[in-house]
């Protein structure tokens, strides 16, 4: 099987251990995923609604809290509407936690970076995280 026939995209932030992992493991299992750096690339609501459905999570699930404005921008409380999160997203994309993985067998917010395998058809024969842990495969 091709990687066009089993196409990858995983939306990454390279300052991030766990999304490097995520997409060292997928290139680890012999795939060459399309690389999405979404602060550089940005977000727009079609697009965060669209994988945030897939994913079957909110935007209040989807934030990202910690080294990220969230608090400042008053939207941690429970009542915060899911479309000021959103409106939130798109303005600051650091906001949107990482990695988020499409492939033909779903979407998902891959963290930890394991989660990541139940969405390949094929798994890496073995994989060490950047810390030193060995994923059980």
């Amino acid at each position: 099987m091709s990687d066009a026939d089993f196409p990858i995209t995983i939306f990454h932030n390279p300052a991030c251990g766990t999304s490097r992992n995520t997409v060292a493991m997928v290139e680890a299992a012999g795939y060459q995923p399309k690389v999405v750096e979404y602060l550089r690339e940005g977000w727009t609501h079609d697009q965060l609604r669209e994988l945030a459905g897939a994913a079957g999570l909110t935007f209040h699930q989807l934030m990202r809290q910690k080294g990220t404005p969230a608090e400042e921008l008053g939207l941690l409380a429970d009542d915060v509407s899911e479309g000021r999160i959103l409106d939130a997203m798109v303005e600051n994309p650091i906001l949107v936690n990482r990695p988020i993985v499409v492939t033909p067998n779903g979407v998902k917010l891959c963290r930890p970076s394991e989660v990541v395998l139940d969405l390949l058809d094929r798994k890496p024969d073995c994989f060490t995280k950047e810390d030193g842990e060995v994923v059980q495969l």
